[in-house]
């Protein structure tokens, strides 16, 4: 992109990553199962948390069919410990005591053989959140093939640095994996694909869990082309991006992006472009690391939301432009984000009237919540103005941010 603020030297920040215990069973749980030999339905289950915070937590379960194509599905499991989703996208949930059914939503329910959805969801626990045992899809328990009796379970923690296997009737194997201090785990890649030239993804693209990477220099120069670029009112998920990432991902207009962790940002992790003020996009779930600049650009119009993030080791986590070509209003909302060694949150321009509202916020390190400058035509430089909460355009309370 043409049009940039704050503009830094690139740095970069080695993050040592400490082995979890899987004996708490807070971190994510792989449970592989399948029907008796004469049904025709059969399932892979990879639960996992992404996320979790004094009383609440992220969660991703994706159910794999091993079984006959279906035209529509209703994945069920229990909560054993007082949980409750409080919010789900992905599908239609409902919830009775600890039972969870999640049916598909009308873009999802056909599932080919061997085709996978992730339905992802935000909770509440008190006390302990142990990750389900058991799936059923469909109504039929989940066992990793259509006939087998092998269960495979892969569990990960943020409370410990021990391991733990059980066997429960079935052959159960549990594996540790890392995570960031603090944060939900850091997913490692399931494949590496390179690309040269930026991907058009239209309306929806899942990168299952692969790391893509070739575009730009690995630095945060001007002007480099996006890896990804998603069409108005798409989704992008399950993606990591990887050096060199170039511009990152391009939303042309509303658009989703949901579970994309950057292990090294580019030019910029996302920009925004909408002209429309009804515009929303949601940047739901996974992290960036690694942007001297900012890892975040808003250079449309419209509300960016923000939950469910976390970032280490950057400049800034969102900037509105402050110098772009046209004057937009923009609004940012950040949820239940994480920062660690991040020198700002967010950056608006008082003067167009922008806005930036936090909750659920935690930081390390020394960071300022809210920055405010006055916008500027294309060319010059914005002025800092401010900072800190105002009630009007940074609006936030101290019970809002939570040093750790």
């Amino acid at each position: 992109m043409n049009s940039r603020t704050d503009k830094h030297r690139r740095g970069r920040l080695a993050l040592g990553a400490a082995a979890v215990s899987v004996a708490a069973l807070t971190g994510g749980l792989v449970v592989a199962a399948g029907t008796s030999a004469s049904a025709a339905v059969g399932c892979r289950v990879d639960y996992a948390v992404t996320n979790q915070w004094t009383g609440g937590f992220g969660a991703n379960v994706t159910v794999t069919n091993l079984g006959d194509a279906l035209s529509g599905w209703t994945l069920e499991w229990s909560f054993t410990a007082g949980q409750q989703v409080t919010q789900l996208w992905g599908g239609v949930f409902s919830q009775s005591g600890g039972a969870v059914a999640v049916r598909n939503a009308g873009y999802n329910g056909s599932l080919a053989t061997g085709a996978s959805v992730t339905p992802g969801f935000n909770g509440s626990w008190t006390g302990s959140n142990p990750a389900p045992t058991s799936f059923k899809l469909n109504g039929v328990t989940c066992t990793g093939s259509t006939t087998g009796t092998t269960t495979t379970t892969r569990t990960t923690s943020t409370t410990s640095t021990t391991s733990t296997t059980r066997t429960t009737g079935t052959t159960t194997r549990t594996t540790t994996t890392t995570t960031n201090p603090g944060g939900g785990a850091w997913p490692s890649p399931t494949g590496s694909v390179k690309q040269t030239d930026t991907r058009n993804v239209g309306t929806y693209f899942d990168g299952g869990l692969k790391s893509y990477y070739g575009i730009g220099d690995g630095g945060q120069g001007e002007s480099q082309d996006p890896m990804f670029v998603v069409s108005d009112g798409g989704t992008i998920e399950n993606v990591i991006i990887d050096a060199p990432a170039g511009d990152g991902i391009h939303c042309e207009g509303s658009c989703t992006i949901r579970n994309v962790w950057w292990n090294d940002v580019g030019e910029d992790a996302a920009t925004f472009k909408a002209s429309s003020s009804s515009a929303r996009y949601l940047v739901e779930g996974g992290g960036a690391k690694s942007a001297s600049d900012k890892v975040f650009q808003h250079n449309g119009a419209g509300t960016l939301t923000i939950r469910n993030f976390q970032v280490h080791n950057a400049g800034k986590l969102y900037r509105a432009c402050g110098n772009c070509s046209t004057s937009y209003q923009r609004h940012v909302v950040m949820e239940n984000v994480t920062a660690y060694s991040t020198k700002v949150l967010a950056g608006i321009n008082t003067n167009w009237g922008d806005t930036a509202r936090f909750s659920g916020i935690k930081i390390s390190g020394s960071t300022t919540v809210c920055e405010k400058y006055q916008g500027v035509p294309k060319g010059s430089e914005p002025k800092k103005i401010g900072e800190g909460a105002d009630g009007v355009h940074c609006i936030y309370s101290p019970s809002d941010i939570t040093q750790l």
